[in-house]
């Protein structure tokens, strides 16, 4: 006999039994329920005063028999079930209200979050007398309505509901609704959140953000939510009803992730991960997933897996309840690790290893940086926030090939080439990985070998996107970090990059706010201001460099191109 579910305490041993018994009948798979079940169901809640509910399968068959209190049930776990797209859970459910009352909204949630075939309540009174039955569906499609459908009362003795017809109609529209949405095959489909508290302007911008990451990620973004609050809630950062309705939305949607633009705490992952179905991403692990597609090197490779692991383990989690297993060994005691406990040394012996490996890569770079003080070759990095054009200047600077793509994080490995200036001064000049605004902190630790390639420059060139409307911010940004790697202490040109992309005017702003150069890096010819600064700086003939930056420039006159570059 299959056991009961819910809230037994109490009950009688008759009363338990011909509960058990529910599990004995089947229903015509084209009702609802039938007669004499309606009659059994409302006889035992009225005897118990508890809610008692059916799991009902489309061949008829009782799934799971529930009981609850006298206000809920609690429907259990139904992992069995699968959802695939364009399909219900393949269960209705059928429970009793002691109050002759409508559907409640922790009903129509359950229907909405477990896509169930169907929800059904039949009012009883206390001498256990049907009432009437209420019913309602999810929509296949989101409507103003909402996202389900609320069907005219009846009697439950005599339903005019036909079950299968009626789920049969909703899957194949369903359907129909996916495939107008659907993507290329094998991509990621989500919806991206924002909770905040900061200015609409603001939120939107990092909104923004977040879907240029995702579209770097090969993620197809289908939605976007923005939910500004003067206090964020320390647990789901949303109240629970908006987030239910954010995952009913996503599922409607046919949304695989929701991804959440703040970076979530293990606390929060935890809360908001055990109230919905759907996958949840954060900012952070979005960022990461993308260092983890663009790195080549090993070293990469190496400080991707780091930061990814630092990230996960104290976020390692399962809900799953049976993990206390004996692991083998003879003389063990108690119940020994559990396979959570397992997982996380497992872990931690791995970034032992990976933290290992890293350090002999910091040698191996200051062996490099060694070599390149004895040739006296002074060193220019190219710095600035992620798709602003830094590998794009690289490759006009020396005529090389890096990759550059209009992304975020196209390129993650740094790249070194050496420059000759017209004078015959030689440089190296390297490509460095992006910036970003709150630059995880697992990134910083990880990509602290790669990093530490700008200790050793003697001479910093920011470029800044000039087509990016919240330039300001990347800016502050990029300071911020370099101040938080003590780096602000190196020489600074800034570089305004895309200003094809602008007009005239705005250009000029930008170069009096900031000081920088406008150049065109995709374009030659709009190089020679910043050439001959890049040679003044380095040989020591000009002013302070962020002084002659503000100044407004050189004689445009006598700027020599670069003459010879070896990559």
């Amino acid at each position: 006999m299959k056991k009961i579910s819910g809230n037994t305490g109490g009950l009688k041993a008759t009363q338990i039994r011909r509960i058990e018994n529910l599990y004995h009948h089947r229903i015509p798979p084209e009702s609802i329920i039938n007669p004499r079940l309606v009659e059994e169901i409302c006889s035992l809640s009225a005897e118990t005063r508890r809610q008692i509910g059916l799991l009902v399968d489309r061949s008829g068959k009782i799934a799971r028999v529930i009981v609850g209190d006298n206000q809920k049930i609690m429907l259990p776990d139904t992992d069995e079930y699968r959802t695939p797209p364009g399909r219900l859970k393949g269960l209705r459910c059928v429970h009793t209200h002691l109050n002759d009352e409508a559907l409640t909204r922790d009903d129509l949630t359950d229907l909405s979050l477990l896509r169930l075939d169907l929800m059904a309540a039949v009012g009883t009174d206390k001498e256990g007398n049907p009432g009437q039955m209420h019913a309602a569906h999810i929509l296949p499609s989101p409507s103003d309505n909402g996202p389900h459908q609320i069907l005219v009362p009846q009697d439950p003795m005599d339903p005019e509901t036909n079950c299968i017809q009626l789920i049969r109609a909703i899957e194949d529209e369903l359907s129909q609704y996916q495939a107008t949405r659907r993507v290329a095959t094998g991509k990621e489909k989500a919806v991206l959140v924002s909770v905040t508290s900061a200015s609409k302007q603001q939120a939107r911008a990092s909104l923004e953000e977040l879907k240029e990451l995702a579209r770097s990620s090969g993620i197809h973004v289908l939605d976007t939510v923005l939910q500004q609050r003067k206090k964020i809630n320390p647990r789901f950062l949303m109240g629970t009803g908006k987030l239910e309705e954010l995952t009913i939305h996503a599922m409607q949607l046919g949304a695989t992730l929701i991804i959440f633009d703040q970076e979530l705490n293990p606390s929060q992952m935890r809360s908001i991960t055990d109230q919905i179905e759907s996958r949840v991403l954060d900012r952070t692990q979005l960022i990461l997933d993308i260092f983890s597609q663009r790195a080549q090197s090993r070293e990469g490779k190496i400080q991707v897996e780091l930061a990814q692991l630092k990230y996960m383990l104290p976020r390692l989690t399962t809900k799953n309840t049976a993990m206390s297993r004996l692991t083998g060994g003879i003389g063990g005691r108690g119940p020994g690790e559990t396979k959570l406990e397992i997982n996380r040394r497992r872990v931690r012996d791995r970034i032992t290893r990976l933290e290992k490996a890293l350090g002999k890569v910091r040698k191996q770079r200051h062996q490099q940086k060694a070599r390149r003080a004895k040739r006296g070759l002074p060193i220019i990095s190219i710095i600035g926030y992620t798709n602003a054009g830094k590998s794009t200047l690289l490759n006009t600077l020396t005529n090389s090939s890096v990759m550059a793509e209009s992304r975020l994080f196209a390129t993650l490995d740094p790249s070194s080439r050496r420059l000759k200036f017209p004078r015959d001064t030689e440089v190296i000049i390297t490509d460095t990985v992006g910036f970003i605004k709150d630059l995880p902190r697992e990134l910083q630790g990880a990509f602290r070998a790669t990093l530490e390639e700008l200790e050793s420059a003697d001479l910093l060139m920011h470029v800044i996107d000039a087509a990016n409307d919240a330039y300001p911010s990347q800016i502050a940004s990029v300071n911020r970090i370099l101040e938080d790697l003590h780096l602000d202490r190196i020489p600074v040109i800034k570089v305004i990059n895309k200003t094809d992309l602008v007009d005239r005017e705005t250009r000029d702003q930008m170069a009096a706010e900031t000081g920088g150069i406008p150049i065109c890096a995709k374009k030659s010819q709009t190089l020679h201001p910043l050439i001959e600064k890049m040679e003044q700086a380095i040989s020591g003939r000009g002013v302070r460099v962020d002084e002659q930056a503000a100044s407004g420039g050189f004689d445009r006159t006598e700027n020599p191109m670069l003459t010879d570059s070896l990559t």
